[in-house]
Parts: C-alpha cells; sequence; structure tokens
C-alpha cells in the first residue's frame, strides 16, 4: 500500500503543514496539491460542495505529493466510509465530545476486527493499492477535532481511544463556547489556556495535534509550540489577499522598466 508520508513525518516528531480546500474545484485541489504542503484537506463541513464534488478533488490530489485528507460533514458512520472508499487517507472529524463518540468514530475508519468499516474500497485500492486492505487500519490517519466544553471535559478519554491517532483543534468553535469571539485564539486568555491544554494532555497521551490557523504567521507560532499539524487557512483566503495585493500593486506608480515578464499564457 501507498505509505501515508503525513503519518510518516508527524510519527517522526515533524511538524507539518496542511493545505485547506473550501472550494469545490479540482483545479484548485490540484494547485495546492503542488505547492508543497504536506497534505491537502478537503473540507466536506463547511466547504461549498458535496460528495459528487469531493471525489474528482481526491482524484485531482492523488496525482499530487500532497496526502489527500478529509474533514467529514459530522460523525456520520456512512459518510466518512464513503469518504475513504473515494480515496482519503486521513479523516478529520468535528465535534468529537466524548469517548463513545471518539469510538465511533474509529470504527468507521477500520476495518475489523478493530473496527466496523465495510470493505468496498474502490477509488482507496486505486490509490492506495493492491495490498489496501492489508495496511490501511495502519496509514489511514483519524483526528477527532476538540472545539467543545464536552470534548475538553472529556479529553483524556476521548485520547486514549484505541486507533485514534489524535486531535485536531478548531480555534474558532473552541473560542465560541470559551465566551470568546472567532480569531480570539492568540489574544484571549481562555483560548491561549484552554488549547494549551489539548496540546500537553495529547502530548502526554503519545497522540498527534493539529491545529487550524488563520496563515502562515500564525502557523509558525503554533509550530514552535510543538503541535504536528499546521493548517495554513484556506485557498478563498489565498485568492482574496492575492487579488488584494495585485489591485494594490496596479495603483502604484512605476516605469517601464519595472514592467516583469509575463509568467503565464494569460
Amino acid at each position: 500500500m501507498r505509505k501515508n508520508t503525513l503519518k510518516e513525518k508527524m510519527l517522526r516528531g515533524e511538524c507539518t503543514t496542511n493545505g485547506w480546500c473550501a472550494f469545490g474545484s479540482s483545479y484548485s485541489a490540484e494547485l495546492l496539491g503542488h505547492a508543497g504542503f504536506d497534505s491537502v484537506t478537503v473540507d466536506m463541513q463547511h466547504g461549498m460542495f458535496d460528495f459528487a464534488h469531493a471525489v474528482p478533488m481526491l482524484q485531482a490530489l492523488s496525482a499530487t505529493p500532497a496526502v489527500p485528507i478529509v474533514r467529514a460533514p459530522w460523525n456520520d458512520t456512512a459518510v466518512i466510509m464513503h469518504l475513504l472508499d473515494a480515496g482519503a487517507f486521513g479523516v478529520i472529524c468535528p465535534m468529537i465530545n466524548n469517548r463513545a463518540e471518539a469510538e465511533r468514530l474509529v470504527a468507521a475508519c477500520r476495518y475489523a476486527p478493530v473496527g466496523m468499516r465495510s470493505f468496498g474500497p474502490a477509488r482507496g485500492l486505486l490509490y492506495g493499492g493492491a495490498d489496501y486492505f492489508d495496511h490501511a487500519n495502519d496509514e489511514i490517519v483519524v483526528l477527532a477535532m476538540i472545539e467543545t466544553l464536552d470534548g475538553i471535559k472529556n479529553l483524556d478519554d476521548i485520547l486514549a481511544t484505541p486507533g485514534l491517532d489524535g486531535i485536531y483543534i478548531g480555534p474558532a468553535d473552541l473560542a465560541l463556547v470559551l465566551g470568546a469571539r472567532p480569531g480570539t485564539d492568540l489574544t484571549d486568555q481562555r483560548c491561549i489556556d484552554a488549547i494549551a491544554h489539548i496540546l500537553a494532555r495529547a502530548k502526554a497521551h503519545k497522540k498527534f495535534a493539529g491545529i487550524f490557523c488563520a496563515g502562515g504567521q500564525v502557523g509558525a507560532i503554533r509550530r514552535s509550540q510543538g503541535f504536528h499539524m499546521v493548517t495554513l487557512t484556506h485557498e478563498g483566503v489565498y485568492v482574496a489577499q492575492a487579488a488584494k495585493s495585485h489591485i494594490a500593486a496596479s495603483l502604484m506608480e512605476s516605469s517601464a522598466g519595472d514592467i516583469p515578464k509575463p509568467s503565464t499564457g494569460y
């Protein structure tokens, strides 16, 4: 089976960078896959698309160096199995509140005897290889999102779930349940303390810890804090920021000698 290089790097203690697809575009997924990320997440929870769009996005990522992973829309066993069959090599699942929910997530991602995943890997077999069944339980990365008060309260029980590889922090929803505003994960002490606690407990259980970041600068901070995976926002932000930058540049005075050579056919 194709090795999950994302998991290999995290097992070595390396911090990985994760891209994030909010558009329902196979082309944007392909662009991100070639951008240098260790993995790229197809976001089925808040992304502007459905399963029919997710499949070609996973196909596009398959032709890039990035490991294709998904954020499931919810802890729905059938949906998670379907996404794995579509070729995802990892699952991030939102709103995990307790051990029972974590066990349900793991069961959907693992074949018997350790889980209840139904066999029919389809694209998983094409992407993973002929011996997919023999190694899928070890290669697929399973991350539970910690972003609720119950999730924090039951954190140690969640982290002790057999087969769970780690946790992933959703800082916006975490801020909301703590009485703060989204985007205050680096400024509100309640958020700062909660994130530090979640990270410390994940390390104590020898589990991976990932987190969504507002951009590269925040990613650098999280990297220094010891996270195993930092998501550097989503491609909607990249497009908007780049567009604003190019508009601003076009309004600046320049001489003919400053005109750059075109890099594309447009």
